[in-house]
């Protein structure tokens, strides 16, 4: 089999490298006809940052391997091209090229502009390159079958769809594609009956929504003898107890996690009762269930939320040991890396369909950023009859990989589209009827495994945070968008500060970044945890560290302090380069930091110092970190060294455990290879992430990344204040118009 990816970069043919560039400049349509002049233009792609160097090795590959053995046959230009950008787009996170659209927005196939890309004496756009080019054309150059097949085979690229909306896939991505349809669909079509529940698979009968009655009516009492709007989070336990595949969705407070913590005492309420009179033993045996988040962030916030609900969850009336069923609910979460067995230098995982995972139920959160690649992987990993409950927010953005799995599942999640079967099946299992808005007779099996929760405990009308989030994402013309922004920022919300800085304000952005600028929020001084700036953590590391001969107990709670601390703040930004980017950013705040001497770096000179965050990149299995993680780099009395001896200490960064058991893991910086500085940290590394206070920066150019989905996310990151910071003319509003709009086959 070919490979789909080149694993090395193909050196160009000498004839392709002497294509006469200034022939390409006056007429870059020649690329469409001849190899030559295509490398040339995908060379100066390269060049300028518009394509990636394996995209264009990967078309290189493919015109050598089209020619073996085939003294006529040889690629098209046309199907090179095509190639490349199919490549081009796994890295911008779509899944395949749309054939269709490209034709149609050529110049959206690339990343245009790159950051710090001047646009100074650019090479032929692809509009240009593209102009005479038509769908007909370019689907008739991909018919070439030892390249191209329409399904299963051996051959690098696949082209699927319709023939008005054709496809271009790498293969591995396809087959992603293929399996994730299937698997699916097998869970759909495979409903869980009551035996499900045990490991045996006997099929005894099915679920019966008078079982769920009152085990729901327990875990979500009525308050109350008036009559009451459908309780979302109880008709999502139903729907996700009788099927083995279930996505509950939902914006920040809506409850996701408190509903999943039910709906696992549902579950294990029911094994423990199973099969009373037919073997005591066998009927109440509890289920196997995993947790798992994607990634070490994600799973320790969720490890500390479950651990904290299933302490206090009433389970009185659910079984006649409401302790034992307690301890069967489990609060662990681990990395779906760590859980489905990454192996080093290699896509597959220990658990596969040949060993899958021992589990019945595999619970993950924070769905969202969940890739097509990954979801493929804990798909397959899962035993025939185990349950999959996905968490997430369907709104936030997708995955940094390739795929937006859990948007396209939940494109129809809004209108519900249940069918009139489920909706009295949920009334028989809930005794709430569904909203008539809700109710679709053509609603497809995906929607019925879907449930939506759609009231907010955390964002309430009064507040700005939750209001301008729903401003973001409302729906509607342009200028009624802007209106309900607008009025979100100037409506005078407690919890939300609207400031806009210039290039040069060096002053108001280092007063932010220091002190959270607290004034700017009316209720500030009575709040109990008023809005604060780096300055906070920074000082409780400083007052509150041990005497040099403490014992390692005070040092761990110094460093949990810290930790605890610095999750009060967070700047938080679109891009990485610029001055309103991660790069520019850290260094501005590390300069303010010093000036205000909360920090000494010596001006920079020293990369390690006492109070540097750090955010793990890359998954670190040998230190047990994983990629999203943060540390705070603190000073460490050296072995025995004297107390009161400083110039002994050692610096060491202290990490929070991500097993939800408080520890703290304390690491050589230089053990530490794959870190960066994180006084600004991309939207994208936050997800999974919540913070006391959050200023979201927004850059003062346009830029394809400034999506609805970014400044939602990163408004969303804000537990209790908000501080939206536009820069230059804002680019909120343009923003908040353009959605991510990923290529994949898996929501049509």
């Amino acid at each position: 089999m070919m490979p789909d990816t080149p694993n090395h970069t193909a050196a160009p043919e000498a004839a392709l490298m002497q294509a006469p560039e200034q022939a390409l400049i006056q007429a870059p349509e020649n690329a469409l006809a001849d190899h030559a002049a295509l490398f040339a233009l995908l060379d100066r792609w390269v060049a300028r940052g518009w394509l990636r160097s394996l995209d264009r090795a990967f078309a290189a590959f493919l015109h050598r391997e089209a020619s073996k053995g085939h003294e006529v046959s040889e690629a098209s230009p046309l199907l090179l091209l095509a190639a490349a950008l199919a490549s081009h787009q796994l890295g911008r996170g779509h899944v395949c090229l749309d054939l269709a659209q490209t034709l149609a927005t050529p110049d959206l196939a690339l990343s245009l502009p790159p950051e710090g890309d001047s646009l100074e004496d650019p090479p032929p756009l692809p509009s240009r390159v593209m102009a005479t080019l038509d769908l007909d054309a370019w689907r008739a150059a991909l018919a070439q079958p030892e390249l191209v097949a329409d399904g299963p085979g051996s051959t690098p690229l696949v082209l699927a769809g319709t023939a008005a909306r054709p496809r271009l896939y790498l293969r591995r991505y396809w087959q992603h594609e293929q399996d994730i349809h299937t698997r699916i669909n097998e869970r759909l079509d495979s409903p869980c009956r009551s035996s499900a529940l045990l490991r045996d698979g006997a099929d005894r009968r099915p679920m019966d929504p008078a079982t769920l009655r009152p085990i729901l009516d327990a875990l979500f009492p009525n308050r109350g003898d008036a009559p009451q709007a459908i309780d979302w989070q109880k008709a999502a336990c139903a729907l996700a107890g009788r099927s083995r595949f279930a996505v509950i969705t939902g914006g920040p407070g809506t409850g996701k996690t408190t509903t999943v913590v039910r709906l696992l005492a549902l579950l294990q309420a029911l094994a423990l009762g199973e099969g009373q009179g037919e073997g005591e033993d066998e009927g109440k045996q509890a289920l196997r269930i995993r947790l798992a988040a994607p990634t070490g962030k994600a799973a320790a916030r969720l490890n500390e939320s479950i651990a904290g609900q299933v302490a206090k969850l009433d389970l009185a009336g659910l079984a006649d040991d409401p302790e034992r069923l307690r301890e069967v609910i489990p609060k662990e979460v681990s990395t779906l890396h760590r859980l489905l067995g990454s192996r080093p230098d290699t896509r597959r995982f220990r658990h596969d369909r040949h060993n899958p995972l021992p589990l019945d139920v595999l619970v993950v959160d924070e769905a969202s950023m969940v890739d097509v690649g990954m979801m493929a992987a804990m798909l397959e990993a899962l035993p025939p009859r185990a349950r999959l409950v996905l968490l997430g927010d369907k709104d936030q953005l997708a995955s940094v990989e390739a795929g937006s799995v859990l948007g396209d599942l939940c494109a129809r999640a809004e209108g519900g589209h249940y069918t009139p079967a489920t909706a009295e099946w949920l009334f028989d299992a809930t005794g709430q009827p569904l909203p008539a808005n809700t109710l679709d007779a053509g609603g497809q099996p995906l929607d019925q495994a879907i449930a939506m929760l759609r009231v907010s405990h955390r964002f309430t009308a009064d507040s700005g945070i939750g209001q301008l989030a729903a401003a973001i994402n409302l729906d509607a013309e342009p200028a009624a968008k802007r209106r309900a922004i607008t009025t979100a920022l100037t409506a005078g919300f407690a919890d939300l500060s609207h400031l806009r800085l210039s290039a040069d304000d060096e002053r108001s952005l280092a007063r932010l970044a220091v002190t959270g600028c607290p004034e700017r929020f009316p209720s500030a001084k009575t709040a109990d945890a008023p809005p604060v700036g780096y300055r906070h953590f920074l000082s409780v590391m400083a007052e509150r560290r041990p005497a040099d001969d403490a014992d390692q107990e005070a040092f761990d709670d110094w460093a949990r302090a810290v930790l605890s601390a610095h999750g009060h703040f967070q700047l938080l930004c679109a891009l990485r380069r610029g001055p309103w980017g991660v790069e520019g950013l850290n260094e501005r705040v590390r300069q303010a930091l010093e000036q205000e001497k909360l920090i000494d770096s010596q001006d920079g000179r020293q990369r390690w110092y006492p109070g540097r965050p750090v955010l793990v990149t890359k998954n670190d299995y040998g230190l047990g970190l994983m990629n999203g993680d943060i540390g705070i780099t603190l000073d460490m009395p050296r072995p025995g060294s004297m107390p009161g001896d400083g110039s002994r200490r050692l610096l060491r960064v202290a990490f929070p455990a991500t097993d939800g058991t408080g520890r703290i893991k304390w690491v050589l910086p230089s053990r530490l290879q794959a870190v960066e500085t994180v006084f600004a940290m991309t939207v994208h590394k936050s997800q999974g992430s919540e913070f006391t206070h959050a200023a979201l920066v927004l850059p003062d150019a346009p830029n394809p990344i400034l999506t609805r989905e970014l400044v939602y996310t990163g408004i969303t990151r804000a537990r209790h204040w908000l501080t939206l910071v536009e820069t230059g003319r804002g680019q909120l509003m343009d923003a908040a118009q353009r959605r991510v709009m990923r290529v994949s086959g898996l929501g049509s």
